[in-house]
C-alpha cells in the first residue's frame, strides 16, 4: 500500500470513528467490511426511540419529558447520517456527512443524524424520513441547560402553583366580633417571596409578587380579583364603607378565607429573570369572624338615682 492510499484509509477511518463514537461503548470493536458499508455497532439507534417527541413551539424533535402524557401520534428515531442497515455506515458517505462542530469552546461536537417517523404503538414500523425537516441531516447534541429552556417554559406555571407561597394575613376591624349590618373592614398583608427549586435538573430561582386579592366572606358572597389589598382603619371610623368591607345580613360564625393571585418571573442558572404565564393563586388559612346582632333599648331610669334600673350596669336584661 503507498502511501496515498494510506492517508486516504486513515482519513476514512477517522471519520467512521467519530460517527461510531454516538453510541459504540469504548469497549466496542469496530469490524471493517467491503465498500457497502462499516459495521459500527449502533444497533437499535439509543433503543428508546418512544423517549421523542415534537416540540410544538419550535417544531424540533425533543426528548420527551419523563413519565409525561405522550399525546404525540408518531414516534422517532435518529439514525447516523451515513446509516446503511440497522449496523452498517457507508463507506462512500462518511467523507461528505454534515458537520457538527461544538456549539461551545471546549464543548462536545453534535453527531450528524437522519430523523425517522412512524406511527406510535407498532412495535416495528417502517421508518420514513421526517418531512418537517426536509428528510435532510442536523446534528443531535448531547442535552445542554440551554437545550432544556422550552420544556422548563413549559412546566413552569405548574411548578410554580406547587409552591409553599404564603397568601398572606387576614385582619378584621372590629374583630373576632362583629355586627349584623355594619360594614366590617377587611385588609391583607402579603409580600414578595422567593424560591429555590430544581427543574429538568436545573437551578431555577422564582419571585413570587402579590398582583391581586379575592375575598370569600364565608355567607357565599365574593369580591374580587381586585388589586387592592385594603387597608387598617383607627378605630372611630369602624363601621365605615371601604373597597375590602363586607355587611353581613345574617348572625353566625362565618369563615373567611383571602385568596392572592401573584406574579411570578423564573431565570435558570443564573440567567436573565422570565415571566411566568397566567397567575399562581395562593389562599390563606380560613379566619373565623363571630356575627353578633345589636339590640337597642331605650330608658327612662337614671341609674344614679335608680342603680337596679334597667339597663344600668350589672342589672340582667328583661326578655325582650
Amino acid at each position: 500500500m503507498n502511501s496515498r492510499m494510506l492517508r486516504r484509509t486513515q482519513t476514512l477511518l477517522v471519520a467512521v470513528i467519530s460517527c461510531a463514537l454516538f453510541t459504540v461503548p469504548s469497549t466496542s470493536a469496530l469490524a471493517f467490511g467491503d465498500d457497502s458499508g462499516v459495521d459500527s455497532g449502533f444497533g437499535n439507534h439509543g433503543v428508546e426511540v418512544d423517549a421523542w417527541t415534537v416540540d410544538p413551539s419550535t417544531g424540533k424533535v425533543v426528548p420527551r419529558e419523563p413519565g409525561a402524557p405522550n399525546t404525540d401520534p408518531n414516534q422517532y428515531k435518529a439514525d447516523l447520517q451515513c446509516q446503511t442497515d440497522e449496523n452498517n455506515l457507508s463507506v462512500k458517505c462518511l467523507p461528505g456527512q454534515q458537520q457538527c462542530p461544538p456549539r461551545e469552546e471546549g464543548g462536545e461536537p453534535g453527531i450528524p443524524v437522519i430523523w425517522k417517523v412512524a406511527p406510535r404503538g407498532i412495535a416495528d414500523p417502517a421508518w420514513s424520513d421526517w418531512t418537517p425537516n426536509g428528510g435532510g441531516p442536523s446534528c443531535l447534541y448531547d442535552e445542554r441547560p440551554e437545550d432544556l429552556l422550552p420544556r422548563i417554559a413549559a412546566l413552569i406555571q405548574s411548578e410554580f402553583q406547587k409552591l409553599p407561597v404564603a397568601a398572606g394575613t387576614v385582619t378584621a376591624q372590629p374583630s373576632p366580633h362583629t355586627l349584623r349590618g355594619a360594614e366590617t373592614n377587611f385588609y391583607a398583608d402579603s409580600a414578595e417571596q422567593q424560591f429555590d427549586i430544581t427543574v429538568l435538573a436545573q437551578k431555577v430561582h422564582v419571585v413570587a409578587t402579590p398582583a391581586q386579592y379575592t375575598w370569600s366572606y364565608g355567607d357565599g358572597t365574593t369580591l374580587g380579583p381586585q388589586s387592592s389589598a385594603g387597608g387598617p382603619l383607627p378605630q372611630d371610623r369602624w363601621g365605615e364603607k371601604t373597597r375590602t368591607s363586607h355587611a353581613y345580613t345574617q348572625t353566625g360564625d362565618f369563615q373567611v378565607v383571602l385568596t392572592t393571585h401573584f406574579q411570578g418571573t423564573y431565570s435558570v442558572n443564573n440567567g436573565p429573570p422570565l415571566p411566568i404565564p397566567g397567575q399562581g393563586q395562593f389562599n390563606s388559612p380560613p379566619q373565623t369572624i363571630s356575627v353578633w346582632r345589636s339590640v337597642t333599648r331605650n330608658y327612662a331610669d337614671d341609674c344614679i338615682r335608680n342603680p337596679q334600673g334597667q339597663g344600668c350596669p350589672g342589672v340582667a336584661p328583661s326578655a325582650p
